[in-house]
């Protein structure tokens, strides 16, 4: 009967693993492909149009290969080298940043969908989301008001396609 337990013990943490390990970053050329036309939105347009798009711009010198700078100034950056598809660290703040590793979600048949398309790594971007960089930790922080800056980058799906 242990020796039962310790067997399902291990099959789901490593079922959680391999769940985990299921998506990967793809990169923003990915998303345009769907997300560049006014009649569904032009997202990728306004995030090129953003300064999360030149995010890597701001930083000099050293930092932009100290990883304590590329946490919050590039996707490629913050995430598990090994779960890199397509993404590069010059894209800056990309698209994945906010929305979760692509490569579940980016056919149009699950993003027709909005719950098969969090079933497959989307993610719905809360004010948790942007705390994550937008935060005391970064030295050249000032303040961040969630409901102003998130009307600087919204990007919504118009409601007809």
């Amino acid at each position: 009967m242990k020796s039962l337990l310790i067997a399902c013990f291990f099959l789901f943490l490593g079922g959680n693993y391999l769940t985990a390990q299921d998506y990967d970053y793809i990169g923003a050329a990915k998303c345009k492909m769907c997300h560049n036309k006014a009649t569904t939105g032009a997202q990728y347009k306004i995030w090129a149009e953003s300064k999360h798009a030149t995010a890597m711009e701001s930083l000099k010198g050293d930092e932009k290969t100290d990883p304590k700078c590329l946490k919050c100034h590039s996707t490629a950056g913050s995430v598990d080298a090994s779960l890199i598809a397509t993404l590069k660290v010059e894209e800056g703040v990309s698209c994945e940043s906010c929305h979760g590793a692509g490569s579940g979600y980016k056919s149009k048949t699950v993003m027709q969908d909005q719950e098969k398309a969090i079933a497959k790594g989307l993610v719905i971007p809360n004010e948790q989301t942007c705390l994550k960089c937008h935060n005391d930790e970064s030295p050249n922080f000032k303040g961040f008001n969630y409901d102003e800056y998130w009307k600087k980058i919204a990007h919504p799906v118009p409601a007809s396609e």
